[in-house]
């Protein structure tokens, strides 16, 4: 399987994603992690600590696709038209990541526009989603599922969390942190609605 995590807009947990659904599809089979970002967010992460799947940048990435079974691509934000096209038609899934912020789900729906010309299977993951009594989630979700759009019934919870996992160079299950597997199991319900 190939999963393909594309946004519009920069710092919307794009790298995290890619790198905690590799985490979640290793569970299943080897998984590799190409990190096509130019800011190389994927690889500092593992070049910190230890991640249990193999990353690669694209230009070795490609050299290493036949070896595993399921591939994870980060990639640069705002892919041009043409770009986003070869990603969207050479992936099994295409995952992009917003937060529910107005200015993310804008660029998010631009993004949408673009891939309605020529099609592929994409699904958007709310991230970076804020803690109750702020109800900003909930109406990211009701607005998308009103357009119509495909969306994942799990989103991403804004944890600090995330923060010293990357900082450690780990997945964010393998933090010692009392909102670790709180974290995970973002996830992990995802992955599950990828691959269950």
């Amino acid at each position: 399987m190939i999963i393909t995590v594309a946004a519009f807009k920069g710092g919307v947990g794009k790298s995290t994603t890619a790198l905690h659904l590799a985490t979640y599809l290793q569970t299943k089979a080897d998984t590799l992690l190409i990190d096509g970002d130019l800011n190389r967010s994927a690889l500092d992460w593992s070049n910190r600590g230890k991640l249990p799947f193999k990353v690669a940048d694209e230009k070795d990435g490609v050299n290493l696709v036949g070896l595993y079974e399921h591939i994870v691509i980060d990639t640069p934000a705002k892919p041009e038209p043409d770009e986003l096209k070869t990603l969207a038609q050479g992936c099994d899934l295409l995952v992009i990541p917003t937060t529910p912020d107005a200015i993310a789900l804008a660029a998010t729906l631009r993004m949408v526009e673009v891939l309605k010309r020529f099609g592929g299977n994409y699904r958007i993951l709310l991230t970076i989603v804020p803690p109750n009594p702020n109800n900003a989630g909930e109406e990211a979700r009701t607005a998308l599922e009103a357009a119509g759009l495909p969306l994942f019934k799990s989103a991403i919870r804004r944890l600090a969390v995330f923060q010293l996992a990357a900082l450690e160079g780990v997945p964010v299950n393998a933090v010692k942190d009392s909102y670790a597997q709180i974290a995970w199991r973002c996830y992990a319900e995802t992955g599950k609605e990828i691959l269950p």
